[in-house]
């Protein structure tokens, strides 16, 4: 009988150290404290011990303060290794985001040329062209 609870042991992890070890969070009291805010749930049903045991085919519901993702759960972590390694304990079952009107903060910091206030170098074009129509040499 003892033989039969090590398989079963070794088939659950802890749902903290299964985000931490899947790279979901950065450390093992972060991920705690996500999970004890609410922020997860296993199979629909919201969690809130982070000693939750968690094994393969289980659905994760996270939501982060950007995004939310839904994985399951592929196999148990042994330690927390590179994101190649980390990206096989769980399958992304986050749904594609549905295009938004809101510019991306990328979008927002690019400008379109001659809109907005002229550029340094845009400046000194100005000033070259209007120094050129003036005559004057300066």
């Amino acid at each position: 009988m003892g033989s039969n609870e090590q398989p079963l042991e070794s088939t659950r992890q802890r749902l903290d150290k299964w985000l931490f070890f899947a790279r979901m969070a950065k450390s093992r009291s972060l991920a705690q404290s996500y999970i004890q805010s609410g922020k997860v749930k296993v199979n629909g049903v919201g969690i809130r011990q982070p000693s939750h045991l968690v094994k393969a085919g289980d659905r994760l519901d996270i939501g982060f303060e950007r995004m939310d993702k839904v994985l399951v759960v592929k196999s148990e972590g042994e330690r927390r290794g590179p994101y190649e390694e980390a990206r096989l304990l769980y399958d992304d079952r986050t749904p594609p985001r549905e295009p938004s009107d809101r510019f991306s903060p990328l979008e927002q910091a690019i400008r379109q040329p001659g809109s907005g206030r002229p550029t340094k170098k845009e400046r000194r074009a100005i000033d070259k062209f209007l120094s050129d129509s003036d005559g004057s040499k300066e």
